[in-house]
C-alpha cells in the first residue's frame, strides 16, 4: 500500500472515529433493531408474561406453566451494501458520491466495532464485485476503508436485485444492514427476472435494513449552460442536451423529484428506513435524525 493511500485511510479513520462518537452519543443500541434475542432459561409463569413464550414441553412435564426467558445477544453483525457502479463516480460539491459512501461506511463501521459488533461489506455493481465477511477489530475496519477508496469495479452497471439476493443468501442470522446507493441506473443492469423490490421485500423481512440514498445537488437541478454534452458512466452513452431550454430543465427536476418519491414509497411499503445524504454536506445530522426516529 503506497504512502498516499495510507494517508487517505488514516484521514478517513480519524474523521470517522470522531463522527461516530458525535453521531450516536451512547444511543447506538437503541438505534439498531437488528440485535437478536437468544434463549437464556425457563422460569415459572408470572402474571403479565407473554403467553407466546410459554414452554409447553416443560409446562406439560411439571404440570405448571413455565415460560422461556430470552436475553439480548451480546453482539450483532452490521453489513454494508455499497453501490460501486459508474453513477457513483460523480460529484460537483468537492466530493464524489463514492467518497461520501466511504466516509459514511467508515463512520458506521467504527460505531459497530466500538460496541463489539462485527462488520461485513458487499461491494456491488451489476455483479457482486467483492464480499468481505464480517469481523471485528480496527485492522478489519482499516481494510474496509482501504477497499472503499481504492477499489476498481469490473462493471459500471447497477443491479440492486442481485445485491439484495446475494446479501440474503450469505447472511443467515438477522443483522442490521445499510444499503448505500444513489438508486440510479438499475434499469440498465443485468436483465431482471423479477423486480428489485421483490428482493428488497425478502431482505427487509429477514433483516433490519436501512437505505441511505447518496445524491449530488446537480442531479436535482439542471443549470443553464447552453448546449451541453452529458456522459452516462453506466452505459457509456453520450447525449447532447439543450440546458438553455426551460422545459428541459423542468423535466429533469420533475424526474428527480418523482424518483425520490417513488423510492420513499417503496421503502415505506417494506418497512425500510431511508434518508438522503448529499455530497459535500454534513451527513451526521440526517443520520442522527433517522436513528432518533428508530430509537
Amino acid at each position: 500500500m503506497n504512502e498516499d493511500i495510507i494517508k487517505k485511510v488514516r484521514k478517513i479513520e480519524i474523521k470517522a472515529r470522531g463522527l461516530s462518537q458525535q453521531m450516536f452519543s451512547g444511543e447506538y443500541h437503541s438505534a439498531f433493531k437488528g440485535r437478536g434475542m437468544m434463549f437464556s432459561e425457563v422460569r415459572e409463569y408470572q402474571y403479565g408474561d407473554d403467553v407466546r413464550n410459554i414452554d409447553w414441553n416443560v409446562t406439560a412435564r411439571l404440570a405448571h406453566p413455565y415460560v422461556k426467558v430470552f436475553e439480548e445477544e451480546r453482539e450483532m453483525t452490521v453489513m454494508l451494501l455499497v453501490d460501486v457502479s459508474g453513477s457513483n463516480r460523480f460529484g460537483t460539491q468537492g466530493q464524489f458520491k463514492e467518497e461520501l459512501a466511504a466516509e459514511v461506511s467508515a463512520t458506521l463501521a467504527f460505531s459497530a466495532i466500538a460496541n463489539n459488533d462485527k462488520v461485513g461489506v458487499i461491494l456491488f455493481s451489476d455483479q457482486i464485485e467483492k464480499f468481505i465477511p464480517p469481523k471485528k477489530g480496527r485492522t478489519h475496519i482499516l481494510r474496509i476503508i482501504r477497499e472503499l477508496i481504492t477499489f476498481q469495479p469490473e462493471s459500471n452497471g447497477t443491479d440492486l436485485s442481485l445485491a439484495l439476493r446475494y446479501f440474503s443468501n450469505v447472511t443467515k442470522r438477522r443483522c442490521t444492514a445499510f444499503l448505500l446507493s444513489d438508486f440510479i441506473g438499475n434499469e440498465k443492469g443485468v436483465a431482471k427476472k423479477e423486480s428489485w423490490t421483490e428482493a428488497l421485500k425478502l431482505a427487509a423481512g429477514k433483516h433490519d435494513l436501512v437505505a441511505l440514498r447518496l445524491v449530488d445537488r446537480e442531479e436535482g437541478r439542471m443549470s443553464n449552460v447552453g448546449l451541453a454534452k452529458f456522459y452516462d458512466p453506466e452505459s457509456g452513452e453520450t447525449l447532447w442536451v439543450d440546458t438553455g431550454s426551460a422545459e428541459v430543465r423542468k423535466m429533469v427536476d420533475r424526474r428527480f423529484e418523482e424518483h425520490g418519491k417513488e423510492l420513499d414509497q417503496t421503502m415505506r411499503r417494506y418497512g425500510v428506513d431511508m434518508t438522503t445524504l448529499w455530497t459535500g454536506e454534513d451527513f451526521v445530522k440526517p443520520l442522527r435524525g433517522l436513528f432518533a426516529k428508530r430509537s
